[in-house]
């Protein structure tokens, strides 16, 4: 794959779109903090992996009407994050579930006048997946999403399936009706022959407004290769993102 540049993308944050008063993502980061296990008969530090961790950095334009009344609320409680690289059907996506432990103000001598925030994982580290939705997507009745390919899984089966479970993350913007409610569902082929099927642990609880969820399956669930969202429910407009994380390797929260 080519190189790309960093137009285009997208960050959403707690059921907000925060995308166009964002000037610059300064950090995504995250894994297990090293422990040092050095033994007294080395000459160079040892290391193992300890507890996961992530972080999301921004930049943002001041905007009274949106981005401030977001960012400088400086909530106590969790706030879920997707910075999304790019805005096409599986685009990859980092999701983190943090606390945001900062809103720093800077006035440039040339009238500007923009933010800084930091956030720190709370519980489960940055995961790195793929939306399952173009962006933002509009339903204004149930339907059904198009499929995106997850690859071989690691390691392959036969079908493209993982063995370790998968994580999936709901962002509803705005909704108009009672309420809507996504899930994820699989197919080994797309739905050519393998007819898709809902995915064991990843419906979301219905929505009746603006809110953000996270769901993981069984650790050791198998999980086909291709995923698609569904809504259902009773609505007029949904809007909202969805992206999923299907583990390569065993993980353990």
């Amino acid at each position: 794959m080519a190189k790309t540049s960093g137009l285009g993308d997208a960050l959403f944050i707690s059921g907000t779109d925060l995308s166009g008063d964002t000037t610059a993502i300064g950090n995504v980061g995250g894994g297990p903090a090293p422990l040092t296990t050095t033994g007294i008969d080395k000459y160079g530090f040892e290391r193992i992996g300890g507890v996961r961790d992530g972080r999301l950095e921004a930049a943002s334009w001041f905007n009274p009407t949106l981005s401030h009344p977001v960012l400088s609320a400086l909530p106590t409680t969790d706030a879920h994050e997707m910075y999304c690289r790019g805005t096409a059907l599986g685009s990859p996506a980092a999701m983190i579930v943090a606390k945001q432990t900062n809103y720093d103000g800077t006035r440039g001598d040339d009238g500007s006048f923009t933010f800084s925030t930091s956030s720190l994982a709370n519980g489960y580290g940055v995961e790195w997946g793929y939306l399952l939705t173009a962006g933002k997507r509009v339903d204004t009745v149930g339907g059904n999403g198009t499929g995106v390919d997850f690859g071989l899984g690691s390691p392959p089966l036969f079908n493209g399936a993982g063995l370790f479970g998968a994580q999936f993350y709901l962002q509803v913007f705005a909704l108009t009706g009672t309420s809507v409610t996504v899930k994820i569902q699989e197919s080994s082929d797309n739905g050519v022959g393998d007819t898709w099927a809902d995915v064991t642990g990843g419906t979301f609880t219905a929505a009746t407004g603006v809110s953000v969820q996270r769901l993981e399956t069984a650790r050791g669930q198998t999980v086909e290769r291709y995923l698609r969202a569904v809504t259902s429910g009773t609505f007029t407009s949904a809007t909202f993102a969805v992206a999923a994380v299907r583990n390569d390797v065993s993980t353990v929260f």
